[in-house]
Parts: structure tokens; C-alpha cells; sequence
């Protein structure tokens, strides 16, 4: 807490000012670009490497940057993430939602040890949250994960905006991650078709009004990456790349 309250006097000092008078800017009329879904892990801070201000979008975080499919919303017992979604894109009207995944996520490395029965037994899971959390939402992940047998020179296939909106995903391809990470790619895909499975979504995906993004995240290089669909890979967002991915971006989501 000594460190919080420091934080909060740098701030009022440093800060504060700006923050005012963008508040003030949005204060009537605030339009966020974006629904952003990312981990709560505390090396994650996606207002500053995607350089957004007050008022540019919502950001969800949780462990392992998941939304739980649809087929988990049962009569009024849901979690926050498709509520969200549904501020967001309904009530909101915003057009593009992210979800960002990174290297070393807790998380995954998590749930990888789960593909092991006796971790994941249902006694484990009673004893831990967040276990339980994962068998419950990322099992998909991990299953999808698991049929590649350790082989991904192959292609995985993935919903997206619709069941025929599929596109096709090379993980890691140069083979610079660990296995965790690679899980951790197929994770933050995987969340794409999950969000899919909403209907209060389905005329706007389907009209092509509403877009679905993945970004990763290396927390070791400060680098962010790029799914896209044209290169069937995460494509690092760099100046040898940006105005290639601008010019898919407006091809696709225009």
C-alpha cells in the first residue's frame, strides 16, 4: 500500500491534469473503438504498448484472457465476460473486439500441467479456483492444443465470425516459444470462436458489423504480435509490417 499511495501523490502531481481534461473531452459523448480481453497478469499493461487514452476502449481482464463459450450461460448464472460483450457491442454499438494473449502466462502454464488427469481430477479442482476455472473454460484450448500431438509444422482450422468463417493458423512456426507459449496462442485464438457462440451477437457478425482481433504480447521484448488471417500466423506489429497489416485490416474489417 506504501507503494500505491506514492503512486496516487505522483499522479495528482503528474497526471491528474491530463487525465481532467480528457475526461472532460469524453464526458458527454465517449465512443470506445474497442472491447479488449487480455490476462490479469500484472506485466500486462495494454493501455500503454497499444498507446490508447481515456475513453478508446473497454478492457476485461482475467486469468488467462478467456471467455467461456456460450453453451456456460445457463438461466442468469454467467460471468462478467459476456456481460461485457454485451455493453460493449450492443449497448455500445463498438465494432472490434481483441483479445490478447502473451509469453510466460501463468495461466497457461497452468493448464498445460492439466492435460495430466490427476492434476485436473475433480478433488484438485474443488481445492483450486482457478483450476477450476481453467478445466471449465480453456478445456477446448487445451484439447485443441493436445491434437496436434506436438506438431505444429501442421495447420490448426478455427471458427470465427461465423461457423463458415474459418480461417486456417500456423502456431509458431519458427519455433521460437516455449511449448506454454504455443498453448498460450492457441488459447487466445480459441476465445475468438468462443465469443462467436453468443446469438445476441449473430446478426452483427454475420452482417459483417462486428470484427474479431487476436494480439500476443512478449513480455521479454516489449513485442506485440498480430494475427492475420492473409499470413495464417502471428505477424509481429513492427515498420516492416504495418502497412501490410493496415491494409488487410481494411480489407477485412472495413
Amino acid at each position: 500500500m506504501d507503494r500505491i499511495l506514492r503512486g496516487i501523490m505522483r499522479y495528482r502531481y503528474i497526471d491528474r491534469d491530463v487525465m481532467v481534461s480528457q475526461f472532460k473531452q469524453v464526458k458527454n459523448n465517449p465512443q470506445p473503438k474497442a472491447v479488449f480481453f487480455t490476462c490479469m497478469d500484472s506485466r500486462m499493461i495494454p493501455t500503454r504498448f497499444t498507446e490508447t487514452c481515456v475513453g478508446d476502449m473497454f478492457v476485461v481482464r482475467n486469468a488467462g484472457n478467456l471467455i467461456p463459450h456460450s453453451q456456460h450461460f445457463v438461466d442468469e448464472q454467467t460471468s462478467c465476460e459476456p456481460s461485457a460483450l454485451e455493453l460493449g457491442c450492443i449497448v455500445n454499438d463498438i465494432r472490434h473486439v481483441i483479445v490478447c494473449g502473451h509469453t510466460d502466462c501463468k495461466a497457461m502454464n497452468l493448464l498445460y500441467t492439466l492435460k495430466d488427469k490427476k492434476v485436473a481430477s475433480k478433488e484438485n479442482r474443488r481445492l483450486s479456483p482457478l483450476k477450476s476455472w481453467l478445466c471449465t473454460h480453456a478445456h477446448s484450448s487445451l484439447d485443441k492444443f493436445l491434437s496436434m500431438n506436438g506438431d505444429f509444422k501442421n495447420p490448426m482450422l478455427f471458427s470465427a465470425e461465423t461457423e463458415l468463417r474459418k480461417f486456417v493458423a500456423y502456431i509458431d512456426p519458427e519455433d521460437k516459444f516455449a511449448i506454454e507459449d504455443k498453448l498460450s496462442q492457441v488459447n487466445t485464438l480459441q476465445q475468438l470462436q468462443n465469443i462467436a457462440s453468443y446469438g445476441f451477437l449473430k446478426r452483427r457478425l454475420e452482417s459483417h458489423d462486428l470484427h474479431l482481433h487476436a494480439l500476443w504480447f512478449d513480455i521479454y521484448t516489449g513485442d506485440v504480435y498480430y494475427f492475420s488471417r492473409r499470413a495464417k500466423r502471428f505477424v509481429i506489429v513492427d515498420e516492416n509490417t504495418f502497412n501490410s497489416l493496415m491494409g488487410e485490416i481494411r480489407r477485412y474489417y472495413s
